[in-house]
């Protein structure tokens, strides 16, 4: 690609001085030779161009003559002077890898090689001092100049490279997110372009976007990898996406990654459960969005799905559920919403206490029979019995359904 477009010369104001005009002639004549007697002195003394796997001798050679017959040209022509060589090698030498640093380092090595030959040239011409003088100062405008074209058109092509690599990853992670890509061998490949293990444990995340054009994580990535946390990153039309490897134990990487999300989160964040496989993506994203558009739990921006078969179950088919949960409900449904949230949560210790009123009243604070008498209320209300399994189970499942679903 090329470079946005700018001053593409250099213009002096001074008339040229004879002697100098004929010293940029004399150079001029020697710009191939000295191109590659300065790719010998590179190619030798900068690792970057020594094994000609980067960038080849012929290369360097090139751009080395463009470099001198740049500057003496320009110490020569009147009118603007075509900076598009120093343009093609910093863009060149970007695609090909070769760190800006070290391009710059050549440049400096082998300036200094021309101007010791600009100087032995001049001595044996018996050019006068002042008119090397002139020359020095034109041709250090000019070295700069070229410098600065070539290291502008470098890192335009570097950005350039870095928004293509961007671009490819977040189309990665849609393809995993849509089930696009399936085949063993294309989501190891997939997997290595987004820097992830090849094998999980990983989780989803889906964030809440505050604002068109906002994020509702800012910066996760680079926050992330800060705890040596892989992930990448997707923007879709409602929700900021992640998927994200967790690196050690399980139920400590998963802590972390909360933690991190909590930092930084600035709006609602939900994470699926834990998966192994990259093919198994697209079914966390579903609950990865469940837990973000769920019932949030406490104060907590950040919402992890319960991979229990009984959620699962409760989420599955969100439609239907919320069918069943409406006719099963619908008088506790009408209570006043204070005496409705005692008897949900009331029904909710006695699940987790293993169906214990004893157990169920001490999680609550209150006697044993009065979680009993809150449990025939809502046999009553529900026309089932807490006596039958089959009865139990569905309350059990729209319990749980009250509890997830929006």
């Amino acid at each position: 690609m090329g470079v946005a477009p700018r001053n593409r010369g250099v213009r002096h104001g001074a008339p040229i001085d004879p002697y100098v005009a004929e010293l940029s002639k004399l150079m001029l004549s020697r710009a191939p030779k000295l191109g590659k007697a300065m790719a010998d002195l590179l190619c030798r003394d900068i690792d970057a161009y020594r094994d000609g796997g980067v960038v080849t001798k012929d290369q360097v050679a090139q751009s080395c003559a463009a470099n001198v017959a740049f500057i003496f040209d320009s110490l020569t022509s009147g009118a603007d002077v075509d900076v598009s060589p120093a343009e093609r090698t910093g863009t060149e030498r970007a695609l090909a890898g070769v760190p800006l640093p070290a391009v710059m380092t050549a440049y400096r090595i082998g300036f200094r090689f021309m101007w010791e030959e600009t100087l032995a040239t001049a001595r044996a011409a018996a050019i006068p001092t002042d008119a090397i003088l002139d020359a020095t100062a034109r041709i250090f405008f000019a070295q700069e100049t070229f410098t600065q074209a070539m290291a502008d058109a470098y890192r335009h092509q570097l950005t350039t490279q870095i928004l293509e690599r961007e671009e490819e990853r977040s189309a990665l992670v849609e393809a995993l997110l849509s089930r696009r890509m399936t085949n063993r061998r294309s989501l190891w490949e997939a997997a290595d372009l987004l820097r992830l293990p090849t094998s999980g444990p990983y989780v989803v995340v889906a964030a809440e976007l505050p604002a068109i054009g906002r994020v509702g994580l800012p910066v996760i990535e680079n926050k992330l990898s800060a705890r040596d946390i892989r992930s990448a990153w997707r923007l879709l039309p409602d929700v900021q996406v992640g998927i994200v490897h967790l690196n050690g134990p399980t139920t400590d990487a998963l802590n972390t990654l909360v933690e991190v999300l909590g930092q930084v989160a600035i709006a609602r964040v939900g994470i699926s459960p834990p998966f192994r496989e990259l093919a198994e993506t697209s079914d966390a994203l579903r609950l990865a969005r469940l837990a973000l558009t769920g019932k949030p739990s406490g104060a907590s921006l950040i919402s992890v799905f319960d991979d229990t078969p009984l959620a699962v179950l409760a989420v599955s088919a969100p439609e239907a559920m919320a069918k069943i949960r409406s006719s099963l409900l619908r008088r506790v449904d009408e209570l006043p919403a204070e005496e409705r949230a005692v008897l949900l949560d009331t029904f909710q210790a006695w699940l987790d206490s293993g169906g214990s009123a004893n157990d169920a009243a001490s999680k609550i604070f209150c006697h044993p029979n009065t979680v009993r008498h809150r449990l025939r209320r809502i046999e009553e209300l529900t026309g089932r019995s807490l006596s039958r399994p089959r009865d139990v189970a569905e309350l059990c499942l729209v319990f749980e359904a009250e509890r997830r679903l929006p």
